[in-house]
Formats: structure tokens, sequence, C-alpha cells
């Protein structure tokens, strides 16, 4: 095992460097590919605006949110699959989200969801109230502008909760919000295994 003292701020610099790109590339790729749509006159309807075959603000907004989440969710695929080999299968969605709160999350961010709340019903919300991927977010107006734009970032941690979620047989949403700096709430839906 590699025992460099510095390669853990390596990954967590990594994972910063990597997420403060990953919304501006997503929307540039949306642009690029919305573009090529319409002038080859193939648009797809889901992201292209009835008026004027552009892409609308809200279509812009999904298809940025759908290509990050999808990046979160094959990252927490993997994750899982390789952190969680020696472990016996766990056996109900509560012993999930207990691994995901406290080894998957410390792995990711180096500490523990601060707080785990479920109504035993098929819902959770997990609380971190130092969440390192908002830590260091500020705009020149501060505020509510900050929460607005920090949104998009909790996007690729919500994928990488249901790749998680999907590799350890749980079918959940995720959903995140930030009310507060540095505050991120993840709400998850399980879906009922029939």
């Amino acid at each position: 095992m590699y025992t460099d003292p510095h390669a853990i701020y390596l990954n967590l610099s990594c994972l910063d460097f990597l997420l403060v790109e990953l919304i501006p590339m997503s929307e540039r790729v949306v642009e690029v590919i919305g573009e090529r749509k319409t002038s080859n006159g193939n648009a797809l309807p889901a992201i292209l605006s009835e008026k004027d075959g552009r892409i609308g603000e809200e279509e812009r907004r999904g298809a940025v949110f759908k290509h990050v989440e999808g990046l979160g969710y094959r990252v927490g695929q993997g994750l899982v699959e390789r952190f969680s080999q020696d472990r016996p299968r766990f056996t109900d969605v509560l012993d999930v989200m207990k691994f995901i709160c406290k080894d998957l999350w410390h792995l990711i961010f180096r500490k523990q969801i601060d707080n785990l709340k479920t109504n035993h019903r098929g819902v959770y919300v997990l609380t971190d109230n130092s969440f390192r991927l908002l830590m260091r977010m500020s705009t020149e107006v501060g505020g509510l502008d900050t929460v607005t734009r920090a949104q998009p970032y909790l996007w690729f941690p919500c994928g990488v909760l249901r790749g998680a979620l999907a590799n350890l047989g749980v079918q959940a949403t995720v959903v995140a919000e930030t009310t507060a700096i540095p505050v991120a709430v993840f709400h998850i839906q399980a879906l009922r295994q029939d």
C-alpha cells in the first residue's frame, strides 16, 4: 500500500479542481451538442425549445444536470465496486445508508456525514454541515447569489450517491440542496424493491 502522507491532500485537491471545471465543461458540451443538433436539422425535442430550435435555459440546465449527474453516477458505481468487495452483503437499506454515511463519505471527503435521518419508509436525509466541495465557494454578491450558483456543484455528488446506491442494490432518486454555504443536504428516496 502506498503511504505518502501528502497523497490525501493531493487527492482532495484534485477532486476540488475537477469539480471546479466540471460544471463549466458540461455547459460547453451541452452548448456544442445543441449547436450541432440544430445545424443538422435533427434536433432532439427534449433539449430544444419549440420556438426557434435553440436550447432554452431550462432545457440547457436539465441537459447539464443529466451530464454531470451521469458522470457522478459512474464514479459512485466504481467506488462502491472497489471499496465494498471485501464486505458482506448488506441486509437492508438502512445498513447501506450507514455504509454510505460512514465509510464511503469518509473515503471521498475525509469525514463522515454529520446527520442521517430517516422516516423508515424509504426516505433518507443526509446532512453535511461542512461539505468540502462548497467550503471555498463565494461570489462577489454573496448570500443568495452564492447559494444559487452552488446548486449545480451538488449534482456530481448526487450522481455519486445514486451510483453507489445502485451498485449496492438500492434504486433511488437523489436530490441535494444548500440553503447556506457550506451546508449540503441530500434527500434520498429509495424506490420500492418488489
